[in-house]
């Protein structure tokens, strides 16, 4: 632990033991800039967890550290697990839990989050970020799948155990697409979770991949608010079912967020990079643009509580689409509610990202003057 403060350590003891372990499954994806509309890298996570709330913050760069945002659990007033985020460097991270590398037997656990936030403080590219994950000390405490990129272009997945890691880089696929889960390519074909979700992001991805049209709303408004089960062949929010059992879709019960991290074009700051953040449950969620200069005040936390006004609004409307309260209630969704609630909520993300866009070409050009 030599490499973390003493004060850090402890701190992040109390965090685990107040907030619960992280229960995760995420579903993620890195598409390089020639898959996508704008020609810039995306970054996406789609958050699911045990901690329900959750903000974003800012935190201010130091003699020794870079000022970074990121995506931290309702109620930690320390910040010191940062679940996905970006620099001012330009460097952004985020993971998903992998339940099929090595056996997890170290007394350390669940440092993820310690870790991401160690490297948006002191990671300006992928190969600072090898760097780090080299020289922590062993075991390292996680079980994840790490997604990288930088203003080069590049992005990579880091499969790492507690004791080593193996890098994907986007480079060497024919699509420079990749997609992650919570079972990692270098792991076990036996065990490992989110083998549907993984199939249902791929289909969804596919007609944007082939036509090199992804934009970040694919994922916020479509795939974060899709109910296509690849198993079973079918669409559940297109049909007319009221009650929908609650399996295997991207969206889950226990997702908290869909954040798409948005890169630079060669040339561009690094402030230009865009942090599209829809906190809660994201069929229930609008996007808000986050840069590492400004955070919007109803995505940081307020007392009690440490929590985000925003993500908290967001959860009243999953409330009105989980209604039976009541033994196994909340594994039913009633897509009649659901599907009023996200389709107003993707037409406030859609101005969102007007706005946003404009805001960026206003910076944009204030920079090349």
């Amino acid at each position: 632990m030599k490499h973390f403060p003493l004060i850090i350590v402890l701190a992040s003891i109390y965090i685990l033991t107040a907030l619960g372990t992280h229960t995760s499954a995420c579903t993620s994806a890195i598409v390089g800039a020639d898959r996508t509309l704008d020609g810039r890298i995306l970054m996406w996570k789609h958050r699911d967890t045990g901690t329900e709330h959750n903000f974003v913050d800012r935190v201010a760069a130091t003699d020794s550290t870079l000022a970074f945002v990121a995506l931290f659990n309702g109620g930690d007033s320390l910040l010191l697990e940062a679940w996905t985020g970006m620099n001012e460097a330009g460097f952004a991270i985020m993971n998903t839990a992998s339940y099929n590398l090595a056996p997890d037997t170290a007394v350390i656990k669940d440092r993820e989050g310690i870790i991401m936030r160690r490297a948006l403080e002191k990671c300006r590219s992928l190969a600072d970020f090898e760097t780090l994950l080299d020289t922590l000390a062993r075991p390292m405490g996680v079980q994840a799948n790490f997604g990288v990129i930088d203003t080069s272009g590049n992005g990579a997945y880091y499969e790492t155990d507690d004791r080593s890691y193996r890098k994907y880089s986007i480079e060497d696929t024919d699509s420079h697409v990749l997609l992650r889960t919570n079972f990692s390519v270098s792991g076990n074909d036996t065990d490992g979770m989110g083998y549907i979700r993984y199939e249902n992001a791929s289909h969804l991805l596919e007609p944007y991949i082939a036509t090199s049209t992804v934009t970040p709303e694919v994922f916020t408004e479509q795939l974060s608010r899709s109910f296509w089960h690849s198993l079973l062949g079918r669409d559940f929010a297109a049909g007319g079912d009221k009650w929908v059992v609650d399996q295997d879709f991207i969206p889950r019960y226990s997702s908290s967020a869909s954040i798409v991290i948005e890169g630079i074009r060669p040339g561009e700051s690094p402030g230009l990079t865009v942090m599209w953040t829809a906190l809660g449950y994201p069929p229930c969620a609008h996007v808000i643009p986050v840069t590492v200069d400004e955070v919007t005040d109803g995505l940081r936390p307020i007392a009690p509580g440490w929590r985000s006004p925003v993500c908290s609004e967001a959860l009243r409307h999953k409330q009105t689409a989980f209604p039976i309260k009541r033994g196994s209630g909340k594994r039913y969704i009633d897509m009649d509610v659901l599907r009023t609630i996200s389709a107003e909520q993707s037409v406030i993300s859609g101005a969102a990202y007007r706005r946003g866009r404009e805001m960026r070409r206003e910076a944009s050009s204030k920079n090349q003057d």
